[in-house]
C-alpha cells in the first residue's frame, strides 16, 4: 500500500509538528525491529499512535494489518481513540494479549469443530478446595498467586520447585506442597475441560508453531506488531509475541526500564533492556525529555534510581520537594490533610492532589485523615479496598451464598480485633501481607457491621451486592476529590501536587525485598511514585505505626537520604547549561553517535536546512540525522537506491529525490 496524494503527504507531516528531534526520529524511522525506551513524562503514547498513523499515511505499513498489545483494556481503548483522532478511524487492532489470543483460539476451535473450553475466570474454589484445610482462609490469594506467577514464567509443576528456588520466591507454602497444588490445579481445569487466562498464552503459541494454515492466517492478517509498556512482558506473553512474528522483524516496542515494577508478577524487564540481544539487528532509540514534572521533580526522582542521570524538563523551575517525619502513622496522616487544604488555594481543585503509599492497609489510614477533615476522597485501583484481588475474591464467593455475611466472614479466620498480642512486633518478621489483609478483613466486617444494621435479615449475597454499588459510588472520576493509590496503581498517572507516605523501613523498600533484583524494583517502584508529580512533592515518614493491633516502632527508608542530599542540591539555581549538561549525558547512552564534523555532513545539513525553510518545517522533519549518516554511508546514485536508506520512503523520494541525488552527486 504506496500513496502520493498531496493531502496524504500533508497529513503525514503534520503529525511531525509539536515533536522533539528525538520523538520524529522515533516516529519516522525505517528501522526494525524497534525499541523505544520512553522515560516518565517522555510522550510515550503520543509517538506510539503517531509512528503507527505516519506509517500508515505514507505507505510504509497497511492500518488493516497493525496489530498493538497493550496490558490493559482501558489502553487499548485510548490507543484506538487517538488514533481516530489521526486519521485513521477504527482500521488499526488493539487489545491485551489475552484478548487477542482469545480471539483468534476461538477462531480456531470453531473453523475445526473442536469444542471450546470453558474460561476459568474465578479460580478462588478451585484452588481453595486443593489446600491443606487449615491454611484456606489465609493463603488462597497468595497461592493463586505463585501459580500465576510461574505460568507467566513458562513453569510446569514438574519444574516449579527447582525455578521458584532460583528465582528466590517466597511463597506461602513449602515448594513441593505448592508444586503438589500446582500439579493437581492443571489437572483439574483439564478433566473439567477448561482453561484459565495463562492458558490462552500457551494454547495461542502451540496453535501458531503446529498449525501452519492457522499460523499462515493470523499472519497475513497481522503484518505490523507494536507493543506498548514492553517492560512489562513476561516470558509466556514474549513467547507468544515470537509465535505472531514468525521470524519477521515488523516490530516496534515502547516502554520505560526504569519503570519496570512487575517483576513480582512474572515480568521480565530484560526483554526491554537486551532488545537488540533479544531481537538481532533492533534499534533502540531514547527519549528523554520529560514534559511533566519541574526539575526539581525530575532531579529528586533521579536520585531515587542511584546514580542515573535526571531527564530533562521541558517545564520551569518549581518549588523545592519537602521532607518530614511525625510521631505516628496518624498524625501523619492528618499532617497530609491540613497540607492538602492549604495546597488547595483558592480556585485548585482537589483532584489536582494525590496521597500515595506503597500498600493498601495505609491506604485505609490516609483515606479515613483526609474524610474526617470534610477533604473527599477517591481511590483507583491498586489502592482501594475492593480492588485487592483477596476481597474481590472474598465478594465473590459471598455472591453464590445465602448464609448471614457475618457466618461467611468468619470463614477467613479470627477478628484481628480479638488478638492477644500484645508486644509491638516489626513488620519485616510479621509479614507485609498477613497485616496488609488483617487490615482489609477488618474494613469488611466493618463494612457487614454497617449493612446489617440497615438490613438485619440481609444475606452475604446481598452484602456483596451492597457492597459493590457503594464502591462504585464512591469511585466516581467526574467528582472533585484527592486520590489515594498504591505506587503500582498510580503509574501512568499525574497529578500537580503529589503527597508520598510511609516512606519507611520495612515499607519503602517493602520488608520481603531481600535480594538485589528485588530491591532494585523497590527502587524504580518508589521512582515512579515521584514522577506523578507535576510541581509539587511532599514526602513523609512515622515514627510508630500500627498494623492490626499490633504497633511497631518506624524508621526512615534508608532511601531517604538520597532524596535529602538531592533536595539541598536544588538550592544551587538549575540552568540552561545543567539542563543541556543532562541532556547530553543522556544522549551518550543511545545507541547512535553525533554526526562527525566534516565538510560532507555540513554540505547535507546545508541543504537540509534550506530544504525545511522552504517548507517552514523543522529540519529533523525533512530528515534525521540517523538518515544523514546513512545516506553518507551508502551514497545512493538513483531513486530505488534511496529507497534502501533507513528513514527514505516513497513520500519523501518523490518530494526530495532528484535535489537530494544531485547534492550527493557534488559530494567528494
Amino acid at each position: 500500500m504506496t500513496t502520493d496524494k498531496p493531502e496524504t503527504s500533508a497529513a503525514a507531516d503534520a503529525l511531525l509538528h509539536g515533536l522533539n528531534e528525538a520523538q520524529a526520529d522515533a516516529v519516522t524511522t525505517d528501522a526494525i525491529p524497534l525499541a523505544i525506551h520512553a522515560g516518565a513524562g517522555s510522550g510515550k503514547t503520543r509517538v506510539l499512535t503517531r509512528r503507527i498513523a505516519w506509517r500508515s499515511l505514507t505507505g510504509l505499513s497497511d492500518p488493516r494489518r497493525v496489530l498493538a498489545l497493550t496490558f490493559t483494556r482501558k489502553a487499548a481503548a485510548e490507543l484506538r481513540s487517538r488514533l481516530r483522532v489521526l486519521g485513521l478511524r477504527d482500521q488499526v487492532a488493539a487489545g491485551t494479549f489475552h484478548s487477542v489470543a482469545y480471539a483468534q483460539l476461538r477462531t480456531l476451535w470453531r473453523d475445526n469443530d473442536m469444542p471450546e473450553p470453558e474460561l476459568l475466570d474465578r479460580k478462588f474454589l478451585l484452588v481453595t478446595s486443593l489446600l491443606p484445610r487449615d491454611r484456606r482462609s489465609t493463603d488462597v490469594l497468595d497461592v493463586i498467586g505463585e501459580i500465576e506467577w510461574a505460568k507467566a514464567r513458562r513453569f510446569i509443576p514438574e519444574t516449579y520447585a527447582a525455578g521458584a528456588e532460583e528465582a528466590g520466591r517466597n511463597p506461602p507454602l513449602p515448594l513441593t506442597v505448592m508444586a503438589r497444588i500446582f500439579d493437581e490445579y492443571e489437572t483439574q481445569k483439564k478433566k473439567r475441560n477448561q482453561v484459565d487466562f495463562d492458558d490462552l498464552l500457551n494454547e495461542c503459541r502451540r496453535a501458531l508453531k503446529g498449525d501452519k494454515r492457522f499460523a499462515d492466517a493470523q499472519r497475513w492478517r497481522f503484518r505490523h506488531l507494536y507493543v506498548d509498556e514492553f517492560q512489562d512482558v513476561n516470558p509466556l506473553q514474549f513467547a507468544l509475541l515470537n509465535a505472531w512474528l514468525g521470524g519477521r522483524h515488523d516490530l516496534c516496542v515502547v516502554g520505560d526500564p526504569d519503570q519496570a515494577i512487575y517483576g513480582w508478577n512474572g515480568a521480565d524487564a530484560d526483554h526491554l533492556r537486551r532488545f537488540d540481544t533479544h531481537f538481532r539487528d533492533g534499534t533502540v532509540l531514547e527519549l528523554r525529555q520529560n514534559y511533566r514534572s519541574t526539575p526539581q521533580v525530575l532531579r529528586t526522582a533521579a536520585a531515587a534510581l542511584s546514580g542515573h542521570e535526571p531527564m530533562e524538563s521541558n517545564r520551569p523551575s518549581g518549588p523545592n520537594p519537602t521532607i518530614t517525619n511525625h510521631p505516628s502513622a496518624a498524625e501523619e496522616a492528618a499532617a497530609i490533610a491540613r497540607r492538602a487544604r492549604d495546597s488547595r488555594g483558592v480556585d485548585r481543585p482537589w483532584s489536582q492532589q494525590a496521597v500515595l503509599v506503597r500498600t493498601n492497609a495505609q491506604a485505609v489510614v490516609v483515606a479515613t485523615a483526609l474524610q474526617k477533615a470534610d477533604i473527599p476522597v477517591r481511590t483507583r485501583s491498586g489502592s482501594a479496598l475492593l480492588d485487592r484481588g483477596d476481597v474481590k475474591a472474598v465478594l465473590g464467593d459471598m455472591e453464590q451464598s445465602n448464609r448471614p455475611p457475618g457466618d461467611e466472614l468468619a470463614d477467613l479466620g479470627p477478628d484481628p480485633g480479638e488478638s492477644t498480642e500484645t508486644e509491638p512486633v516489626d513488620e519485616a518478621s510479621s509479614g507485609t501481607r498477613d497485616t496488609e489483609r488483617d487490615a482489609a478483613y477488618a474494613e469488611l466486617r466493618r463494612l457487614a457491621d454497617e449493612f446489617l444494621a440497615v438490613n438485619s435479615t440481609g444475606t452475604a449475597t446481598e452484602f456483596a451486592a451492597w457492597v459493590r454499588r457503594e464502591a462504585s459510588t464512591g469511585i466516581d472520576d467526574s467528582t472533585d476529590a484527592v486520590e489515594v493509590a498504591t505506587f503500582h496503581g498510580a503509574k501512568g498517572l499525574e497529578w500537580p501536587i503529589v503527597h508520598i507516605a510511609g516512606l519507611e523501613k520495612g515499607l519503602v523498600p517493602i520488608a520481603h525485598a531481600r535480594d538485589p533484583e528485588s530491591v532494585a524494583e523497590e527502587r524504580r517502584l518508589l521512582y515512579v511514585g515521584l514522577t506523578r508529580a507535576e510541581e509539587a512533592l511532599h514526602l513523609t515518614w512515622a515514627a510508630e505505626r500500627t498494623f492490626g493491633t499490633r504497633t511497631s516502632k518506624r524508621s526512615p527508608s534508608p532511601w531517604l537520604d538520597d532524596l535529602r542530599a538531592a533536595i539541598d542540591g536544588l538550592d544551587r539555581p538549575l540552568n540552561h547549561r545543567d539542563q543541556s549538561r543532562q541532556a547530553r549525558a543522556a544522549r551518550s547512552r543511545t545507541r547512535r553517535p553525533a554526526l562527525p564534523d566534516n565538510p560532507d555532513v555540513a554540505a547535507v545539513k546545508a541543504w537540509r536546512l534550506a530544504t525545511a525553510r522552504a517548507s517552514n518545517v523543522p529540519a529533523f522533519v525533512v530528515f534525521t540525522d540517523a538518515t544523514l549518516e546513512a545516506l553518507l554511508e551508502l551514497r545512493p546514485t538513483t531513486r530505488a537506491e534511496l529507497l534502501a536508506v533507513p528513514g527514505i520512503g516513497p513520500v519523501k523520494v518523490d518530494r526530495y529525490g532528484d535535489a537530494l541525488l544531485e547534492v550527493l552527486a557534488g559530494l567528494d
